[in-house]
């Protein structure tokens, strides 16, 4: 997913902030150990309700939200809704198990970032979802190196 975030992505060693929603509390944090393994710059944090998700960014900043829709009390689509209200640019992608072309176009008249379905998901449609090429093994490598060295002292 690191792909899908390079647009709040920065390259000077600031953790990407994720929120991950969803109500089987096993998804969500499986979504967040994912997101940590597969970047260490990402800094996950979890919520196993809208509710408890809309709570913690009332404290909280984050840079992106990955939610599930299909979810009890408020799914995801109203979820996004809330979001949208007071974070109209936050990036949100609805993950969901269970889709059909009447979520997807909901999700995308709400103003979803991107919307998958979770047994769909590869890292090339995470980056190609997203709007940005897929980075070679080249732009991986150069931007690990950067990230290791140290800047250039001024005189």
């Amino acid at each position: 997913m690191r792909g899908l975030l390079l647009g709040v992505m920065s390259f000077d060693g600031e953790p990407i902030r994720v929120l991950c929603v969803d109500d089987e509390p096993g998804l969500a944090d499986l979504t967040a150990l994912f997101l940590e393994r597969f970047d260490e710059q990402f800094s996950t944090e979890t919520a196993t309700s809208a509710q408890e998700g809309l709570a913690f960014l009332e404290q909280n900043d984050v840079d992106c939200i990955v939610s599930d829709h299909d979810m009890p009390g408020m799914d995801g689509l109203e979820f996004l809704q809330a979001v949208r209200a007071t974070n109209p640019d936050l990036p949100f992608i609805l993950f969901t198990g269970r889709g059909s072309e009447d979520i997807a176009s909901d999700a995308i008249s709400a103003g979803v970032s991107d919307y998958m379905q979770k047994k769909q998901v590869t890292n090339s449609t995470l980056y190609s979802a997203s709007g940005y090429e897929t980075p070679s093994s080249d732009t991986d490598h150069a931007y690990k190196n950067r990230k290791s060295k140290p800047e250039p002292r001024s005189s």
